[in-house]
C-alpha cells in the first residue's frame, strides 16, 4: 500500500510528531495530560455554569458551548494521537480519515465565529450596558449560537467534499498527527490549485472577516473604557476583555498560519507544532483563562462547595 496506483488508498499512514521511542513516550503522557485537563476543566465549566442560576448571563452561556467545542476537539484529535503514539500500527482508514477531517474543520470554523460572538457581547455590555438586556435576550444568543454552528458545518462540507474526491496515488504516508486538509493536499498526485483556492476563499472570508469584527468591536471597547472615571472598574473590565484576547490571539493566529498560506511554503514540522495549538494547547487553556481568574466563577464554585458539604452534614446527621 505504501506505492500504489490507487486514486483512493484504503488506508493512510500518519507518521505523528516522532519516530525517537522515548520522546514518543513523552508526548503520550504530554497528550494524555492535556487531555484530561481540557476534558475535566471544560466539563467543570460546564457543571458550574448549569447549576450556578447567577451565571444564567450569555457570556457564560457562550463559554459554556467554547467549552463543548474544546471537549469535541479533544475526543476528535487526541484518543488517536495516543493510540498511534505507542502503536507501530498509525494508520487511520480513508472513512475515518474523512470524519476526522470533516469534524475539526467544523469544530474550528463555529469556535471562529463564537469568538466573534464573545466579543460582539462584550462589545454591546461595555459600549451600550443599557441596552444589553434587550439586544443580548436568550431567543437572540440562541440564534448566534445555531449560527455559529450552521456557519461550521457548511464550511466544512465546502473544503472536505473537494478533498475527497482528490486522487491519492503515491504515497499513503500523511507528515502528520491527524488528517487536515494541507498535508493531505500535499500527497496528492494532481493538480490542487482549486483546493487551495477554496482554502483561502473558506479561512479569508470567515477567518479574517471575523478577525476584523473583533478588533473593530475591541476598539470601540477599548475607547469606551478609557473614558470611564473610575480606575477600579477599568481595571475589571480590562481584566475580562484581556482573558478573550489572549484566547482571540492564540487560536486565530495559529488558523491563519495554517490556512492562510501558499501551500508552496507548507511546512511540515513547523505545521504540525502550530496545528497542535489550536487542537490540544488552546482547548485546555480555555478555562482557565477565562473563567479560574473570575470571581464570580470562583465564588460560584466555592458556594457549591458549601452545599455539598452542607448536603453531606445534615445527611450524616440524619443517619445518626
Amino acid at each position: 500500500m505504501e506505492h500504489s496506483n490507487q486514486t483512493s488508498p484504503l488506508r493512510f499512514i500518519l507518521l505523528g510528531l516522532s519516530n525517537v521511542p522515548h520522546l514518543q513516550l513523552i508526548c503520550f503522557f504530554a497528550f494524555l495530560t492535556m487531555y484530561m485537563i481540557t476534558v475535566l476543566g471544560n466539563m467543570l465549566l460546564i457543571f458550574v455554569v448549569t447549576m450556578t442560576p447567577a451565571l444564567h448571563t450569555p457570556m457564560y452561556f457562550f463559554l459554556s458551548n467554547l467549552s463543548v467545542i474544546d471537549i469535541s476537539f479533544s475526543c476528535a484529535i487526541v484518543p488517536k494521537i495516543l493510540v498511534n503514539t505507542l502503536s507501530t500500527d498509525r494508520s487511520i482508514s480513508y472513512y475515518e480519515c474523512a470524519i476526522q477531517m470533516y469534524i475539526h474543520l467544523v469544530l474550528g470554523a463555529t469556535e471562529s465565529m463564537l469568538l466573534a460572538v464573545m466579543a460582539y457581547d462584550r462589545f454591546v455590555a461595555i459600549c451600550r450596558p443599557l441596552h444589553y438586556r434587550v439586544v443580548m435576550n436568550s431567543k437572540f444568543c440562541i440564534c448566534l449560537v445555531v449560527l455559529s454552528w450552521s456557519v461550521g458545518f457548511m464550511n466544512s462540507l465546502v473544503l472536505v467534499l473537494p478533498t475527497l474526491k482528490l486522487p491519492f496515488c503515491g504515497s499513503n504516508h500523511v507528515n502528520h498527527f491527524f488528517c487536515e486538509i494541507p498535508p493531505l493536499l500535499k500527497i496528492s498526485c494532481t493538480d490542487t490549485r482549486l483546493n487551495e483556492t477554496l482554502l483561502y476563499i473558506s479561512a479569508g472570508t470567515i477567518v479574517m472577516c471575523l478577525f476584523l469584527f473583533i478588533l473593530i468591536s475591541y476598539i470601540h471597547i477599548i475607547t469606551t473604557i478609557l473614558k470611564m472615571n473610575s480606575l477600579t472598574e477599568r481595571h475589571k473590565v480590562f481584566s475580562t476583555c484581556a482573558s478573550h484576547l489572549t484566547v482571540v490571539s492564540l487560536y486565530y493566529w495559529t488558523i491563519m498560519f495554517i490556512y492562510l498560506r501558499p501551500h508552496s511554503t507548507y511546512y511540515q514540522n513547523t505545521d504540525k507544532i502550530v496545528s497542535l495549538l489550536y487542537t490540544a494547547v488552546t482547548p485546555m487553556l480555555n478555562p482557565f483563562i477565562y473563567s479560574m481568574r473570575n470571581k464570580d466563577f470562583k465564588g460560584s464554585i466555592a458556594n457549591l462547595n458549601k452545599q455539598v458539604a452542607l448536603k453531606n452534614l445534615l445527611c450524616f446527621d440524619h443517619r445518626n
